[in-house]
Protein backbone atom coordinates (compact mmCIF):
# COMPACT_ATOMS: atom_id res chain seq x y z
CA UNK A 1 0.00 0.00 0.00
CA UNK A 2 1.49 3.71 -0.94
CA UNK A 3 2.00 5.47 2.07
CA UNK A 4 2.01 9.20 2.72
CA UNK A 5 6.00 9.35 3.32
CA UNK A 6 6.29 7.38 0.20
CA UNK A 7 4.40 10.02 -2.25
CA UNK A 8 5.86 13.00 -0.19
CA UNK A 9 9.37 11.86 -1.43
CA UNK A 10 8.99 12.14 -4.88
CA UNK A 11 5.65 14.63 -5.28
CA UNK A 12 8.41 17.11 -3.96
CA UNK A 13 9.86 16.71 -7.42
CA UNK A 14 6.16 17.62 -8.71
CA UNK A 15 6.30 20.78 -6.41
CA UNK A 16 9.73 22.13 -7.49
CA UNK A 17 10.72 20.01 -10.88
CA UNK A 18 14.19 21.44 -10.34
CA UNK A 19 14.63 20.36 -7.59
CA UNK A 20 16.49 17.31 -8.53
CA UNK A 21 19.19 19.71 -10.07
CA UNK A 22 19.80 21.33 -7.52
CA UNK A 23 19.82 18.08 -5.13
CA UNK A 24 22.00 16.16 -7.62
CA UNK A 25 25.06 18.28 -7.56
CA UNK A 26 24.93 18.73 -3.42
CA UNK A 27 24.47 14.79 -3.18
CA UNK A 28 28.22 14.79 -5.52
CA UNK A 29 26.61 13.52 -8.77
CA UNK A 30 27.12 15.90 -11.28
CA UNK A 31 24.48 16.76 -14.28
CA UNK A 32 24.08 18.15 -17.29
CA UNK A 33 22.48 21.66 -16.72
CA UNK A 34 19.17 21.26 -17.75
CA UNK A 35 17.00 23.97 -20.41
CA UNK A 36 13.30 22.47 -19.87
CA UNK A 37 11.53 20.17 -17.91
CA UNK A 38 7.73 18.79 -18.82
CA UNK A 39 5.72 16.15 -16.85
CA UNK A 40 5.26 12.80 -18.56
CA UNK A 41 2.47 10.25 -18.57
CA UNK A 42 3.98 8.24 -15.10
CA UNK A 43 1.91 4.79 -16.45
CA UNK A 44 4.08 3.01 -18.34
CA UNK A 45 1.51 -0.09 -18.87
CA UNK A 46 1.79 -1.90 -22.36
CA UNK A 47 -1.01 -3.53 -24.30
CA UNK A 48 -1.21 -6.45 -22.52
CA UNK A 49 -2.85 -6.09 -18.77
CA UNK A 50 0.32 -5.68 -17.00
CA UNK A 51 0.32 -2.22 -15.53
CA UNK A 52 3.34 -0.50 -14.46
CA UNK A 53 3.36 2.98 -13.04
CA UNK A 54 6.18 4.54 -11.79
CA UNK A 55 5.92 7.36 -9.11
CA UNK A 56 7.03 10.60 -10.78
CA UNK A 57 8.36 11.04 -14.65
CA UNK A 58 10.24 14.01 -15.99
CA UNK A 59 11.35 14.65 -19.08
CA UNK A 60 14.54 16.65 -19.07
CA UNK A 61 16.13 19.07 -22.56
CA UNK A 62 19.42 20.37 -21.72
CA UNK A 63 21.69 22.32 -24.02
CA UNK A 64 24.36 19.39 -24.69
CA UNK A 65 21.90 16.69 -26.09
CA UNK A 66 18.11 15.85 -26.99
CA UNK A 67 17.52 14.83 -23.06
CA UNK A 68 16.56 12.36 -21.18
CA UNK A 69 13.43 10.70 -19.50
CA UNK A 70 14.22 11.01 -15.86
CA UNK A 71 12.37 8.63 -13.55
CA UNK A 72 11.80 8.97 -9.91
CA UNK A 73 10.98 6.05 -7.66
CA UNK A 74 10.47 6.33 -3.70
CA UNK A 75 11.93 3.45 -2.07
CA UNK A 76 11.42 2.58 1.54
CA UNK A 77 12.83 -0.96 2.11
CA UNK A 78 15.20 -3.04 0.21
CA UNK A 79 12.90 -5.46 -2.48
CA UNK A 80 14.61 -7.50 -4.74
CA UNK A 81 11.37 -7.93 -7.21
CA UNK A 82 12.03 -3.69 -7.68
CA UNK A 83 15.08 -4.61 -10.11
CA UNK A 84 13.29 -6.37 -12.68
CA UNK A 85 10.46 -3.54 -12.09
CA UNK A 86 13.48 -0.59 -12.73
CA UNK A 87 14.75 -2.74 -15.62
CA UNK A 88 11.72 -3.00 -17.43
CA UNK A 89 10.83 1.15 -16.37
CA UNK A 90 14.31 2.31 -18.07
CA UNK A 91 13.87 -0.45 -21.25
CA UNK A 92 10.51 1.00 -22.05
CA UNK A 93 11.29 4.63 -21.81
CA UNK A 94 13.93 3.99 -23.86
CA UNK A 95 11.85 2.17 -26.77
CA UNK A 96 9.33 4.77 -26.28
CA UNK A 97 11.35 7.59 -26.02
CA UNK A 98 14.49 6.98 -28.04
CA UNK A 99 16.03 9.03 -25.40
CA UNK A 100 18.74 7.35 -22.52
CA UNK A 101 16.44 7.16 -19.49
CA UNK A 102 17.86 7.80 -15.96
CA UNK A 103 16.84 6.28 -12.46
CA UNK A 104 16.58 8.17 -9.21
CA UNK A 105 15.85 6.41 -6.41
CA UNK A 106 14.72 8.24 -3.25
CA UNK A 107 15.59 7.10 0.04
CA UNK A 108 15.06 7.27 3.68
CA UNK A 109 17.40 5.24 5.50
CA UNK A 110 20.83 4.48 4.55
CA UNK A 111 20.37 0.61 4.30
CA UNK A 112 18.16 1.01 1.63
CA UNK A 113 20.29 3.73 -0.38
CA UNK A 114 22.90 1.36 0.21
CA UNK A 115 20.90 -1.76 -1.29
CA UNK A 116 19.63 0.80 -3.94
CA UNK A 117 22.77 1.95 -5.17
CA UNK A 118 23.73 -1.44 -6.02
CA UNK A 119 23.74 -2.22 -10.11
CA UNK A 120 21.49 -4.53 -11.64
CA UNK A 121 23.09 -7.23 -13.92
CA UNK A 122 21.25 -9.28 -15.90
CA UNK A 123 22.67 -12.49 -17.61
CA UNK A 124 24.57 -15.14 -17.31
CA UNK A 125 27.86 -15.80 -14.81
CA UNK A 126 30.21 -15.15 -18.23
CA UNK A 127 28.21 -12.24 -20.15
CA UNK A 128 26.18 -9.34 -18.61
CA UNK A 129 23.14 -8.47 -21.08
CA UNK A 130 21.56 -5.32 -19.47
CA UNK A 131 23.16 -3.42 -16.63
CA UNK A 132 21.47 -1.10 -14.51
CA UNK A 133 23.14 1.53 -12.13
CA UNK A 134 20.69 3.53 -10.32
CA UNK A 135 21.20 7.17 -9.17
CA UNK A 136 19.90 7.12 -5.34
CA UNK A 137 19.43 10.46 -2.87
CA UNK A 138 19.63 9.86 0.43
CA UNK A 139 20.44 10.37 4.45
CA UNK A 140 24.31 9.36 2.80
CA UNK A 141 24.84 12.33 0.34
CA UNK A 142 21.58 14.53 0.88
CA UNK A 143 22.83 17.21 2.89
CA UNK A 144 22.12 17.70 6.54
CA UNK A 145 20.61 21.65 6.82
CA UNK A 146 20.12 22.94 10.22
CA UNK A 147 21.30 26.22 9.58
CA UNK A 148 18.00 28.33 9.04
CA UNK A 149 19.41 30.86 6.46
CA UNK A 150 20.73 27.94 4.44
CA UNK A 151 17.42 26.46 4.97
CA UNK A 152 15.51 29.72 4.12
CA UNK A 153 18.12 29.87 0.51
CA UNK A 154 16.19 26.81 -0.93
CA UNK A 155 13.33 25.71 1.04
CA UNK A 156 12.24 22.55 -1.10
CA UNK A 157 15.80 21.14 -0.87
CA UNK A 158 15.40 21.61 2.86
CA UNK A 159 12.25 19.92 2.81
CA UNK A 160 13.71 16.82 1.21
CA UNK A 161 16.64 17.03 3.40
CA UNK A 162 14.14 16.34 6.51
CA UNK A 163 12.28 13.67 4.61
CA UNK A 164 15.60 12.08 3.94
CA UNK A 165 16.74 12.42 7.15
CA UNK A 166 13.29 11.22 8.88
CA UNK A 167 15.33 8.46 10.97
CA UNK A 168 18.20 10.24 11.79
CA UNK A 169 19.18 11.69 15.35
CA UNK A 170 19.92 15.16 14.23
CA UNK A 171 16.14 15.32 12.65
CA UNK A 172 14.94 17.52 15.53
CA UNK A 173 17.60 20.30 14.50
CA UNK A 174 16.75 20.29 10.74
CA UNK A 175 13.32 20.69 11.22
CA UNK A 176 13.85 23.30 13.90
CA UNK A 177 16.12 25.06 10.94
CA UNK A 178 13.51 24.64 8.31
CA UNK A 179 10.14 25.83 10.85
CA UNK A 180 12.21 28.87 11.65
CA UNK A 181 12.90 29.66 7.79
CA UNK A 182 9.55 28.61 6.86
CA UNK A 183 8.24 31.32 9.40
CA UNK A 184 10.65 33.89 8.04
CA UNK A 185 9.42 33.16 4.48
CA UNK A 186 5.72 33.26 5.50
CA UNK A 187 2.40 33.35 3.75
CA UNK A 188 1.33 30.54 1.21
CA UNK A 189 5.04 29.25 0.92
CA UNK A 190 4.93 28.49 4.92
CA UNK A 191 1.62 27.01 4.51
CA UNK A 192 2.07 24.39 1.64
CA UNK A 193 5.71 23.58 2.74
CA UNK A 194 4.57 23.22 6.43
CA UNK A 195 1.67 20.77 5.73
CA UNK A 196 3.32 18.90 3.07
CA UNK A 197 6.52 18.25 5.35
CA UNK A 198 4.34 16.73 7.97
CA UNK A 199 2.75 14.92 5.50
CA UNK A 200 6.06 13.63 4.59
CA UNK A 201 7.02 12.43 7.86
CA UNK A 202 4.08 9.68 8.05
CA UNK A 203 3.14 8.79 11.71
CA UNK A 204 5.78 8.66 13.43
CA UNK A 205 7.41 10.92 16.59
CA UNK A 206 8.72 13.42 14.19
CA UNK A 207 5.52 14.32 13.00
CA UNK A 208 4.52 15.08 16.83
CA UNK A 209 7.35 17.28 17.08
CA UNK A 210 6.64 19.25 14.16
CA UNK A 211 3.20 20.18 14.95
CA UNK A 212 4.57 21.55 18.09
CA UNK A 213 7.38 23.44 15.89
CA UNK A 214 4.87 25.32 13.58
CA UNK A 215 1.47 27.03 13.87
CA UNK A 216 -0.41 26.54 10.65
CA UNK A 217 -3.13 27.97 8.74
CA UNK A 218 -6.18 26.48 7.28
CA UNK A 219 -5.65 23.33 5.39
CA UNK A 220 -5.10 22.87 1.58
CA UNK A 221 -5.63 19.14 1.57
CA UNK A 222 -9.18 18.70 3.00
CA UNK A 223 -9.35 15.16 4.97
CA UNK A 224 -5.85 14.23 5.48
CA UNK A 225 -6.46 15.16 9.15
CA UNK A 226 -2.87 17.25 9.91
CA UNK A 227 -2.67 19.81 11.95
CA UNK A 228 -3.77 22.42 9.87
CA UNK A 229 -7.28 20.99 10.03
CA UNK A 230 -7.06 20.19 13.72
CA UNK A 231 -6.22 23.52 14.76
CA UNK A 232 -7.27 26.99 12.62
CA UNK A 233 -5.70 29.55 15.77
CA UNK A 234 -2.87 30.93 14.03
CA UNK A 235 -0.19 31.42 16.72
CA UNK A 236 -0.31 29.09 18.68
CA UNK A 237 1.56 25.57 18.89
CA UNK A 238 -0.52 22.39 19.39
CA UNK A 239 0.12 22.46 23.53
CA UNK A 240 -0.80 26.24 23.40
CA UNK A 241 -4.18 25.96 21.60
CA UNK A 242 -5.26 23.18 23.98
CA UNK A 243 -4.32 25.42 26.91
CA UNK A 244 -6.34 27.98 25.33
CA UNK A 245 -9.50 26.64 25.03
CA UNK A 246 -8.85 25.61 28.32
CA UNK A 247 -8.60 28.42 30.15
CA UNK A 248 -11.20 30.40 27.58
CA UNK A 249 -13.39 27.83 29.28
CA UNK A 250 -12.63 28.38 32.36
CA UNK A 251 -12.39 32.07 31.97
CA UNK A 252 -16.36 31.78 30.78
CA UNK A 253 -17.58 29.84 33.74
CA UNK A 254 -16.30 32.14 36.33
CA UNK A 255 -18.46 35.05 34.16
CA UNK A 256 -16.17 37.52 34.32
CA UNK A 257 -13.62 39.42 31.88
CA UNK A 258 -10.77 38.96 34.61
CA UNK A 259 -11.63 35.74 35.39
CA UNK A 260 -12.05 35.11 31.51
CA UNK A 261 -8.30 36.41 31.20
CA UNK A 262 -6.44 34.94 33.70
CA UNK A 263 -7.90 31.35 32.51
CA UNK A 264 -6.41 31.75 28.99
CA UNK A 265 -3.44 32.63 30.76
CA UNK A 266 -3.34 29.43 33.05
CA UNK A 267 -4.44 27.46 30.30
CA UNK A 268 -1.67 28.63 27.62
CA UNK A 269 1.11 28.15 30.62
CA UNK A 270 -0.02 24.86 31.42
CA UNK A 271 -0.35 24.36 27.21
CA UNK A 272 3.48 25.37 26.38
CA UNK A 273 4.44 23.27 30.24
CA UNK A 274 2.67 20.08 28.18
CA UNK A 275 4.61 20.79 24.67
CA UNK A 276 8.04 21.14 26.49
CA UNK A 277 7.71 18.01 28.45
CA UNK A 278 6.06 16.18 24.84
CA UNK A 279 9.41 17.32 23.06
CA UNK A 280 11.33 16.27 25.50
CA UNK A 281 9.74 13.12 25.84
CA UNK A 282 10.46 12.87 22.06
CA UNK A 283 14.17 13.03 22.08
CA UNK A 284 14.68 10.42 24.66
CA UNK A 285 15.42 13.51 27.30
CA UNK A 286 14.86 12.31 30.97
CA UNK A 287 13.04 14.60 33.35
CA UNK A 288 13.56 14.24 36.68
CA UNK A 289 10.36 15.01 38.89
CA UNK A 290 11.79 17.78 40.55
CA UNK A 291 12.02 19.35 36.57
CA UNK A 292 9.09 18.51 35.95
CA UNK A 293 7.44 20.09 38.51
CA UNK A 294 8.97 23.01 37.95
CA UNK A 295 7.64 23.10 34.29
CA UNK A 296 4.02 22.79 35.27
CA UNK A 297 4.06 24.63 37.99
CA UNK A 298 5.54 27.55 36.27
CA UNK A 299 3.08 30.42 34.95
CA UNK A 300 5.39 32.80 33.76
CA UNK A 301 5.09 32.75 29.73
CA UNK A 302 8.52 34.84 28.52
CA UNK A 303 10.38 31.80 30.88
CA UNK A 304 7.68 28.93 29.27
CA UNK A 305 8.90 30.17 25.62
CA UNK A 306 12.81 30.27 26.62
CA UNK A 307 12.26 26.93 28.32
CA UNK A 308 10.46 25.38 24.91
CA UNK A 309 12.88 26.87 22.60
CA UNK A 310 15.91 24.79 24.46
CA UNK A 311 13.74 21.77 24.72
CA UNK A 312 14.68 21.35 20.85
CA UNK A 313 18.42 21.13 21.48
CA UNK A 314 19.05 21.03 25.21
CA UNK A 315 21.12 17.86 26.17
CA UNK A 316 19.24 17.58 29.72
CA UNK A 317 17.21 19.23 31.47
CA UNK A 318 20.13 21.38 33.70
CA UNK A 319 20.72 22.97 30.31
CA UNK A 320 17.43 23.62 30.17
CA UNK A 321 17.46 26.18 32.91
CA UNK A 322 20.51 27.10 32.53
CA UNK A 323 21.54 30.31 33.71
CA UNK A 324 18.29 31.26 35.84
Amino acid sequence: MVSSPHEAMHQIFREDPELFARALPRAGIPFPEPTSIQFLDTDLTEIKPLARRVDTLLRIDTADNGGYPLAFESQGKPDQEKHSSWTYYLAYLYAKYQLPPILLVLCRDKNTASWAANPIRIGLPTHTSIAVFPLVLGPDNLPTIIDPDEAEQDIPLAVLSALAHAKDPALPAILEALATALANVGGNTLDDWAEYTEIGLGDTPARALWRNLVAMRPSRFPGSGTIVEEYRIKGFTQGEAEGRAKGEAEGRAQGEAEGRAQGEAEGRAQGRAQDILRILDLRGIAVPEAARERITSCTDLDALGVWLDRSLTAADTEELFAQE
